[in-house]
Parts: C-alpha cells; structure tokens; sequence
C-alpha cells in the first residue's frame, strides 16, 4: 500500500507533497542486480500542492553510485540517459567507496523516468579513463577529432569527461543513437594554464556551434566554443572570481540559454568554510557577465541542476548536505524573470534518514512538463535501512505560469 506525506510551509522553506511507501521499483533485473529495498511511488490525488514521487534508478547491496552532475543526463522524449560512477561499497569517512573500482555506468528510461535499465558505459563506448573511470588495462586513449559533428542530429547528445578535479585534462564522447553507442573519447583543448575539468554543461548554437561551459581547474567558470562541429574550441569568456590559485572554487556551473544574446548560469561557489549558489547572466552572447543576486546563500555544498521551462520559467534543483536536523533534503526554486528573483525554497524530499553524501542532481523536463530529476541517494541516519548509496529519481510537477 502506498502512503502519502505531505508537509506544510514553513517561514524559512516551503515544502511539497510527498509520496513514499512500499518498495522501490527493481532496476537492472534483467541484468541480474539485485536491488535494495527502498521506497515506492505512484501519483497522489489532486492537492493544492503540487506532488512529487520518488524512484530508484540504480541500487546493489554492498555498491557505491554516485554523481549524475559529473556525468551528463539527456531525455529526447520520454527517452531519458543519465550517467553515474559506481564502485564498491567501503566504510569511512568520506565518500564511502573503493576509487580503484569506480567506473562510469549508463541508466536509461524509456517511460518518462519511472523505470530503468541499467547500461555498461564501456560496451557503450565509454572507453577512455578518466576520474572516477578506472579502467586499467580495458582504457582507450582520446583522440584527435578529424571530421566535424552535427551537433543538431536529432539523437545527438555529447558526455564530457575529466582526468581529475584538480588539473584535467579534459575529453569528450558524443552521440548520435540516444547513447546507444559513443564515438571518441575526443581531446579537448587546455584552454587555460590551471586545466580543464570540465563536467557536462552545453548549448547547441548550430550544426558545427556549440558553446561549452568549462570548469578550470579546481576553482574557476569559463566558456568555450566551437564552430567547426567541435574540432577546434576557443576559450571566449571567465565568469565569476578566480579560485585557481587560492582557497575557494567557483565551478560546475549549470546553464541555459534565454534568447540569442541572453544567458543564464548558475554556479558552485566557495568561500572559506561557506558553499552556496551564485548566479550571472549575459546579455552579449557570453561575452561579458553581470553577477545577479544569488539564487540561494544557504550552505548547501551543492552543484545546481538549471532547467528552462517550456512555459519561459526556470527551474533550480540542488541538495541542501547536512547530517542533522532530519538530514538532506532535495529542494527546487522557481523563477519566474529570468533568474533576477527566485522563489522560496521547496523541498521535494527530506526527512528521509539521508546524510551528508548525496546530491549532485541533474534534472530534464518531459513532454507533459514534469521534471525527472536523478541523484544520489542514502539512508545512513536511518539504522533499520540499508547504508548504502544509490541513483535516485525524483519526478515533480512545477505546475504551469
């Protein structure tokens, strides 16, 4: 029996009705993963609220999944990849895995994020190493590419990888089957003294255009294009202050285009002991950037999820991290001006027993309007539940302007 749970508003948040019971929806059964018991959803009646539900994507007894944000997430349709890292489960400290066994996997759903199979990223091309890719052996190197790509294919989809946080370099795979199988891993160019580290964060301009998004180093935003169907990039643009060489980052920005000179980021910021969201805009096609009030300056420790919604709105995902006071929570805003103001916060999960080692969501809108967003996901505050990380789901309906 499925139960439902819906919180009120507070004065600092304002919080959304939530469905969980029963058990979570098997994954990967046909590949013979066995999957942990965690919770179930279906549609809740009609509110005056909207609703949210919750999924898993990827969970295995003694496994470690983890990170959407450093992969990439695509739907064409109701047709949605997201790729993660997964690795063997070790107790500690930190991120509670075995790095030397960490290596990328592919999660598809082909009913709007409801349900999932789990796909190896090496078999798919995924074949180069790189963080978190730990290949030995098996590892392909990248190369140069040779012939432009038609990034306006209409199963196009391109995955950016990195061979550290610190100092890259940088390499990409791309698409043309819905991530059926990938082509490279391509170079990308060291475009700046600090390396590129970059995660996936692109906007298609054209058939050979596209602007990139880079994170530099450990501590910087830039932006990269290319007009010859990714062949040669050029750096065009730093947004936000200069990490790279003193403590603090500002990085893994989040992006989307308003209009043909008009776009939005937000990103990762730290400073000192404090990590929250900024957010700047440019009215120049990149060229130039105005920081813009910050869209949160709670200190989450998170990567922001940016989605333009088909009616004009945007849509902001992040994980607020903490162990205390009912642990993380998933939270959304909405702005309804283009990033110059944002709502109160919603929290679309909490209460739920997770600590401090999940988030780094991405998020993309289906053909009805709700939002899939996918995480990572645990537990560990709750001793009658498994500890372990997994891939999870959240769908929501931001309703309508």
């Amino acid at each position: 029996m499925n139960s439902m749970t819906k919180f009120k508003p507070s004065a600092r948040r304002a919080r959304v009705a939530a469905i969980v019971g029963g058990l979570m929806l098997g994954i990967g059964l046909a590949a013979g993963f066995s999957t942990l018991p965690v919770a179930s959803a279906t549609e809740a009646p009609a509110t005056t609220e909207p609703a949210v539900s919750h999924f898993t994507v990827f969970a295995e007894e003694g496994r470690f999944a983890a990170w959407p944000a450093n992969g990439g997430m695509w739907a064409w349709g109701d047709d949605i990849l997201v790729c993660f890292n997964e690795a063997a489960h070790r107790d500690g400290g930190g991120h509670t895995y075995d790095g030397s066994t960490s290596r990328n996997m592919l999660a598809r759903s082909t009913d709007g994020g409801e349900t999932w199979t789990i796909e190896d990223a090496y078999k798919q091309g995924i074949t180069a190493q790189a963080m978190n890719n730990m290949l030995g052996d098996k590892a392909v190197p990248p190369q140069p590419l040779t012939k432009p790509i038609d990034f306006t294919h209409p199963d196009f989809a391109l995955l950016f990888q990195r061979m550290s946080n610190n100092r890259g370099p940088a390499h990409f795979y791309v698409t043309s089957d819905r991530g059926q199988s990938w082509q490279g891993a391509f170079h990308f160019p060291d475009l700046d003294p600090a390396g590129i580290t970059n995660r996936t964060d692109y906007i298609v301009d054209g058939k050979h255009a596209m602007t990139a998004f880079l994170s530099i180093g450990h501590g910087r935003t830039g932006v990269a294009r290319t007009t010859d169907g990714g062949q040669n990039w050029e750096l065009v643009s730093y947004i936000g202050p200069d990490f790279t060489r003193s403590p603090g980052y500002s990085l893994m920005p989040s992006t989307v285009r308003l209009s043909p000179q008009r776009i939005l980021t937000v990103i990762r910021h730290r400073e000192k002991n404090r990590v929250w969201l900024t957010s700047y805009r440019s009215d120049d096609d990149a060229k130039t950037w105005t920081r813009l009030d910050d869209p949160s300056s709670d200190n989450m420790n998170t990567p922001p999820a940016l989605v333009r919604l088909a009616d004009g709105r945007l849509a902001m995902v992040y994980v607020f991290r903490r162990n205390g006071d009912g642990g993380s929570s998933v939270c959304a805003r909405i702005s309804s001006d283009e990033g110059q103001s944002w709502s109160d916060e919603l929290v679309l999960r909490g209460d739920d027993g997770a600590n401090w080692d999940v988030g780094y969501p991405r998020a993309v809108q289906r053909a009805d309007g709700k939002l899939v967003i996918t995480y990572y996901w645990n537990h560990s505050l709750n001793k009658d539940k498994p500890r372990y990380r997994y891939i999870a789901a959240t769908i929501w309906d931001p309703g309508h302007e």
